[in-house]
């Protein structure tokens, strides 16, 4: 039984019932619905309970099956998210540049790879490099410059860093 018919959350189910329902009538293949099966048990199910590697799991095989380049971006999105809880940032940035390459109108992968740059930065600050810091709060701020581009108006705490350290222009 696929993961999503056994989650208890409610907003879960119901998500899942009318997902199904748009499956059955939208004109799809059925590579299509059962890439968005797995995509869909990886994030309604797995990912948001912390079952990390049962989501990526469900994200590698809707990656097999997927072949829209937009749906593509969206999975490899979430494999970058999973890897960032995971506290593994070089393979999240990875799975970001991946995601842009298909879709370039993700701003939330561009605020996420800014923060990775901002928390590296941070690192060689508390390492006594600052040379090296300047050069991933560059980086992080061309990042959130991308991201605010995209919605102006979000990531207001980014814009407001940008200002502060006079990179924003």
């Amino acid at each position: 039984m696929p993961r999503s018919q056994i989650n208890g959350n409610f907003i879960d189910k119901t998500f899942s019932i009318v997902a199904n329902i748009l499956l059955r009538i939208i004109p799809t293949t059925s590579g299509e619905k059962e890439a968005f099966s797995y995509y869909r048990d990886g994030v309604m199910s797995a990912q948001s309970e912390g079952n990390y590697a049962e989501a990526l799991q469900n994200y590698y095989e809707a990656m097999r099956l997927e072949i829209d380049p937009y749906d593509r971006s969206y999975i490899l999105y979430n494999i970058g998210l999973i890897h960032t809880s995971n506290g593994e940032h070089t393979k999240a940035l990875e799975y970001y540049f991946r995601a842009l390459e298909r879709n370039p109108f993700l701003p939330q992968a561009f605020n996420n790879m800014a923060v990775i740059c901002h928390y590296r930065g941070e690192q060689a600050i508390r390492q006594g490099d600052s040379e090296i810091a300047e050069a991933w709060f560059d980086q992080a701020a061309d990042y959130w410059k991308q991201a605010i581009a995209l919605t102006p108006g979000n990531y207001i705490e980014a814009h407001n860093w940008l200002k502060i350290t006079r990179r924003f222009k």
